[in-house]
């Protein structure tokens, strides 16, 4: 009798420990959830407690600049009311190039077609770290590049057995979409599908 009491106390007293066991990693997952939660929502309401908004001539007004079969763009911009958080600029840029037609003889046409090119979107990070009072300066930066021959076909030459040759790149879409803390909060926009031209005032919306 003595033996089983022990046996089964002993049982007891390891079951008991493998409970509590289960029962410390429960409360600590469910610690940890509520953290998650907590941070998430700390900064989303940040961010929804503050009021973006572009300083005077803070408004994005962009710069292309091409050269042959590439392109940049670069948008200086200003914002104020900012909250807590990273801020994610991403700029997305579209356009289409034109190419000179040339046959295995050398001979030179213009092309007929507009080959597409892009879109390409190019990210910047600004750390909040480096926002002070809600503010930020950064500049949006977006590329574009046209491969450097074509089939005759897609440039619209006079017959398949030429190429494409020495692309002019023009843009006709730029979009920058501003997020903070994964929050949307401006999407700037230009487009012409005749081209650009530069300098080019973005036209924002709120998200």
């Amino acid at each position: 009798m003595g033996r089983g009491a022990h046996s089964r106390g002993t049982g007891c007293a390891v079951a008991a420990a493998i409970y509590s066991s289960k029962e410390k990693m429960t409360v600590r997952r469910l610690m940890l959830g509520v953290f998650v939660m907590v941070a998430t929502f700390v900064l989303g309401t940040s961010v929804a407690a503050a009021a973006p908004h572009f300083t005077h001539g803070g408004s994005p007004v962009c710069t292309i600049t091409t050269s042959g079969g590439t392109a940049s763009v670069s948008c200086p911009t200003e914002l104020a009311g900012l909250g807590e958080g990273d801020l994610l600029i991403e700029t997305t840029v579209a356009g289409f190039a034109v190419y000179t037609c040339q046959n295995q003889g050398g001979n030179q046409a213009p092309g007929q077609n507009r080959v597409l090119e892009g879109p390409t979107t190019t990210p910047v990070l600004v750390p909040g770290g480096s926002i002070k009072n809600g503010r930020a300066a950064f500049t949006a930066l977006g590329n574009l590049a046209a491969a450097a021959t074509v089939s005759g076909t897609a440039a619209g030459c006079p017959n398949p057995n030429w190429t494409g040759v020495n692309p002019q790149l023009t843009v006709t879409d730029i979009t920058e979409n501003i997020s903070q803390a994964g929050v949307l909060l401006f999407t700037c926009t230009a487009s012409n599908p005749e081209g650009l031209t530069s300098p080019v005032t973005l036209s924002c919306q709120p998200a």
